[in-house]
C-alpha cells in the first residue's frame, strides 16, 4: 500500500520517517503519493581512462574508481553530456522504520529530458538511513544542466506486510549505511560473492 500524502506527513510527524534536511522548506514537497528529493552539490565521475575493466571479484579494480566533484558557487550547473554515467547525491537524508520501504522514481520533467536517475538500484530497504546515491545518465543527444537544490527524484513509500525480522540496520553486510556523500559500488566486498563464484566453477554440470 503506497502512503498518501496524509499518511507521509503523519509518519514524519510521529518520528517514524525522519527527513533531515538543511533547507527548512521540505514540507512543500510533499505531493499526493510521493515525496521529492532534492539534488545535493556532490557528484563523483568515472575516471574511464585508468580502467581498461570492472572486475567485481577484484577489489583493487575499484580502488580510485571515481573522481568527487563539489559545485561551490550558488547557481552553478553540473552538465551532464550525452552517454554520461555520474553518481550524484540528495541533499535530504532520509531514515525509514522496519516496517516501511521506499521506491526512488525520476520525475517526469527531467525524463523528458532525457535525464534517468537510477539505472536500477531504486529501493529503498525498512531500516535504512543516510543520503540517497542517485545513478544519473543523459540519455539525450544534447549536454543537461542540472543545479544543486532542484528536485531530481522522488520516494514513494509503501508499508510492509509486518516489520522486518533484520531491518538494513541490523543487516551485517550493510554496505551503504549512514551514507552521506555519493557512493560508487561497493559490490566486491558482498560476502557471498566470491564464495558463489568458487562454488560454480567446482561443480560438475
Amino acid at each position: 500500500m503506497i502512503l498518501s500524502d496524509r499518511d507521509i506527513r503523519k509518519q514524519i510527524a510521529e518520528g517514524r520517517i525522519e527527513v533531515d534536511s538543511p533547507l527548512a522548506d521540505h514540507d512543500q514537497n510533499i505531493h499526493a503519493s510521493s515525496m521529492d528529493m532534492r539534488l545535493g552539490k556532490f557528484f563523483k565521475v568515472y575516471e574511464h581512462t585508468k580502467f581498461a575493466v570492472l572486475d567485481p571479484i577484484k577489489a583493487e579494480s575499484f580502488k580510485d574508481l571515481t573522481k568527487l566533484i563539489e559545485i561551490t558557487d550558488p547557481g552553478e550547473p553540473f552538465i551532464v553530456h550525452p552517454g554520461d554515467f555520474v553518481l550524484g547525491v540528495t541533499i535530504e537524508k532520509i531514515k525509514l522504520p522496519d516496517n516501511i520501504v521506499a521506491r526512488v522514481e525520476g520525475r517526469s520533467s527531467l525524463g523528458r529530458l532525457g535525464i534517468i536517475v537510477h539505472s536500477t538500484a531504486g529501493f529503498i530497504d525498512a531500516g535504512f538511513e543516510g543520503t540517497i546515491t542517485l545513478e544519473i545518465s543523459n540519455m539525450n543527444r544534447v549536454p543537461v544542466a542540472l543545479y544543486p537544490g532542484m528536485r531530481v527524484c522522488q520516494l514513494a513509500f509503501e508499508e510492509m506486510s509486518s516489520p522486518a525480522d533484520v531491518p538494513y540496520n541490523k543487516k551485517k553486510s550493510a554496505k551503504y549505511q549512514n551514507q552521506e556523500l555519493p557512493e560508487e559500488s561497493r559490490l566486491s566486498i558482498d560476502p557471498e560473492f566470491n564464495k558463489v563464484i568458487s562454488g560454480l566453477y567446482s561443480t560438475k554440470y
